[in-house]
């Protein structure tokens, strides 16, 4: 069989070293637009166990990663300069370029060296190929190309946020509220290496108007951002790395594959950044294609039928989980309203996935304080 997967991001690297581990003797090839040391963003996170659900079936990459990453086990809420740490909520992170770097090795160590710099204008320059797998990303050119098969809906919502890092460390997971007279500025900040964290800012529409962000160069927004979160950075500066304003899309198709196409990861579905699920579902979504590949090796048919009906009861509950976060921030200068601890708890269930009764075996600290200042 000979496979060909467009995007070196973390699906398909994953992909093609699991499929190429698998069956040695497929034809596996990675196309990647992009260099090999190219990514935007600095720190990569994971919600949960981190990468527990490789320790079963993968324990060689989950051995080469799991000691490059970062973890914690409280999250802290910063609202009108109160601190409120919500206990038993666990992340782990590591750098993008990292996880990159270790994932192209996982591939080469099963022959695969992905093909980079290479910009395809038309999926016809793939002819021969018995299966396409679209792992390029939001602006995927394979769901494009397939667009009305796939059911294909691509919306934004209406919040601006910009990527940035700093030599600030963070130790915990750490959500910064803060209301200027320009208007409602967030920061999710977290570090990914002992000397390095990620600080993604957001802002909601009128503010993003307001501040008059539209109109600044990176330069300039980055001056305003470490003005806002001055406190927070505590004499740190922001470091930039193509930290434009963007609005969060959310990606979603109908249908998983088209004949011989299929899609994973960001191609395929999105996931709020606030929730830490985007990569690991990604990877999740590599592992399912290639056990129905595995499973149906003499039908491709049924392989793609068997990979999205066995993974789209787990990927909707979960991505309805990041929609409603998604939906809080949203409208989270509304929720600053709020006094420090309701809008913890607020945020803290703002999935619609976490109510009282779990929380209190989740996070019994925070809810006991919860409970003392409800009376």
């Amino acid at each position: 069989m000979r496979v060909v997967i467009l995007g070196a991001g973390p699906a398909g690297l994953y992909l093609a070293y699991l499929i190429k581990r698998r069956q040695p003797k497929a034809a596996v090839t990675v196309i990647e637009q992009n260099p090999a040391d190219a990514t935007f963003g600095f720190g990569v996170v994971f919600s949960d166990r981190a990468l527990e659900f490789l320790r079963e079936d993968d324990q060689d990459t989950y051995a080469a990663i799991v000691p490059h990453m970062e973890s914690w086990s409280d999250v802290v809420i910063v609202h009108r300069d109160e601190r409120v740490v919500i206990d038993g909520v666990g992340f782990a992170a590591i750098g993008r370029l990292k996880l990159l770097q270790l994932l192209q090795a996982r591939a080469r160590s099963v022959g695969i060296e992905p093909t980079y710099r290479r910009t395809l204008k038309s999926l016809d320059e793939l002819d021969g190929a018995d299966l396409i797998v679209g792992a390029d990303g939001v602006n995927s050119l394979v769901r494009r190309s397939h667009e009305k098969e796939f059911g294909a809906s691509v919306g934004l919502l209406t919040n601006r946020f910009a990527w940035f890092g700093t030599t600030k460390r963070f130790e915990t997971l750490t959500q910064t509220f803060v209301e200027t007279e320009l208007g409602f500025f967030n920061a999710h900040h977290y570090r990914y290496t002992p000397a390095l964290s990620t600080f993604v800012v957001e802002v909601d529409q009128a503010t993003f108007a307001r501040a008059g962000l539209e109109r600044m160069d990176e330069r300039e927004a980055r001056a305003l951002c470490e003005s806002v979160f001055a406190q927070a950075l505590d004499n740190h500066t922001l470091i930039s790395n193509n930290s434009i304003w963007r609005q969060f899309p959310i990606v979603h198709n109908e249908q998983w594959s088209a004949r011989h196409v299929v899609l994973i990861g960001d191609a395929l579905h999105t996931a709020h950044f606030s929730i830490g699920s985007g990569t690991r579902l990604a990877m999740e979504d590599a592992i399912a294609l290639d056990k129905a590949l595995a499973t149906h090796q003499s039908d491709l048919s049924a392989a793609l039928a068997a990979y999205e009906t066995g993974r789209r009861p787990v990927l909707e509950k979960l991505v309805a989980g990041a929609n409603g976060s998604a939906n809080w921030y949203e409208h989270f200068a509304e929720h600053m309203r709020l006094a420090p601890i309701d809008f913890a708890m607020s945020y803290v269930t703002r999935s619609g996935r976490v109510g009282l009764d779990r929380l209190r075996k989740l996070s019994p600290r925070f809810v006991a304080g919860y409970e003392r200042q409800q009376g």
